[in-house]
């Protein structure tokens, strides 16, 4: 299989890492998560008029599962906190499949957000030609952002506007800084999407780029790892030169091999084949991405947790990646439900 990337999959790489090493340095990207926004407007609307990668997971803007790996992986290594997996490739992949053209476009142009509400217990009901729904809705991540809410309720998909009245939010930062909500639903009207059966493939879609974005952490982390260890001296020599800690650093490099090939894999594997590579992927990733994540803390030491270093902030977002989308045993239980 040819992995190489084409000349405008790699402009677009090449384009958006540039203008991530111009405007989006750890400090930005610090400063943006610790905001009472949590996120930057304007670098939003860069990525919707500048860069266009906001329709990079959509065929009708010429996107597609590699455009969609190479923003993602890119993101991740510059930690970016806007919500592009949630709006562009879970919050997109739905719209596209329920036909919902008007929003579809304004996700597009960067005025429509979307946060995934799917550890819920809400019900709706009908009134007066429409839907009214209740109930509750942990870890909305993203919903400070927001300008909608994607809800999977009991009767199907729904799409709530942000500030619609009955929508109560107790927000909170997750440990990765992200800004996040606890929903509380209360005759809230909402438009019916359809059923979870357009959620399914854009899961997939959303949980393969947050392994893509897992890869791009655990490549800034092991750069900065051989960095610091170069850098680092003890009884008058680099740290890097210990056998011990050079054979650390390779496990860390195989394991990171390992997670790209099964990112891949994920990606380009025929639809049939597809849930049970995301799975496999995101079983891979989240090893990957402990280990590494740990091992960079030890061999930077005390200096490791430090808000002063990249290596801490990018750890704690590995560790949050664990968890989105469906832990490493709810992966592996639904690969073997696929064999």
């Amino acid at each position: 299989m040819d992995f190489t990337l084409t000349a405008e999959q790699d402009l677009l790489r090449r384009s958006l890492a540039d203008y991530l090493a111009d405007h989006y340095d750890l400090g930005r990207s610090r400063a943006a998560a610790w905001s009472a926004e949590g996120w930057q407007p304007e670098v939003w609307r860069a990525f919707a008029d500048d860069l266009g990668i906001l329709g990079a997971a959509l065929p009708e803007e010429g996107g597609g599962p590699v455009e969609t790996m190479v923003v993602a992986e890119e993101l991740g290594r510059a930690l970016v906190v806007e919500p592009f997996v949630d709006t562009a490739v879970l919050g997109g992949g739905v719209l596209r499949r329920a036909g919902a053209a008007d929003e579809l476009k304004g996700l597009v142009a960067g005025s429509v957000r979307i946060a995934p509400a799917l550890q819920t217990d809400v019900g709706a009901r009908r009134v007066d030609g429409g839907w009214a729904l209740t109930g509750t809705a942990a870890v909305v991540v993203g919903f400070p952002q927001a300008t909608h809410v994607l809800v999977d309720a009991a009767d199907g998909l729904f799409l709530v506007t942000a500030d619609s009245s009955g929508l109560d939010a107790h927000p909170y930062r997750t440990i990765d800084d992200r800004h996040a909500a606890d929903l509380r639903f209360t005759d809230v009207p909402g438009t019916r999407l359809g059923t979870r059966d357009l959620l399914e493939p854009a899961l997939d879609e959303a949980t393969a780029a947050t392994c893509a974005e897992a890869v791009g952490c655990m490549r800034k982390v092991l750069a900065d790892t051989v960095g610091y260890t170069k850098e680092r001296r003890q009884f008058g020599q680099a740290i890097g030169s210990f056998q011990v800690l050079q054979h650390r650093m390779v496990d860390m490099d195989l394991e990171l091999e390992l997670a790209v090939s099964a990112v891949y894999r994920a990606f380009l594997t025929s639809e049939a084949e597809r849930a049970k590579a995301v799975s496999a992927a995101k079983v891979t990733v989240g090893r990957a991405a402990r280990f590494v994540g740990q091992s960079a803390v030890q061999l930077h030491g005390g200096m490791g947790m430090t808000q002063e270093l990249a290596i801490g902030h990018y750890f704690k977002r590995l560790t949050a990646f664990e968890y989105e989308f469906g832990t490493a045993d709810t992966h592996r239980r639904r690969y073997l439900r696929s064999v």
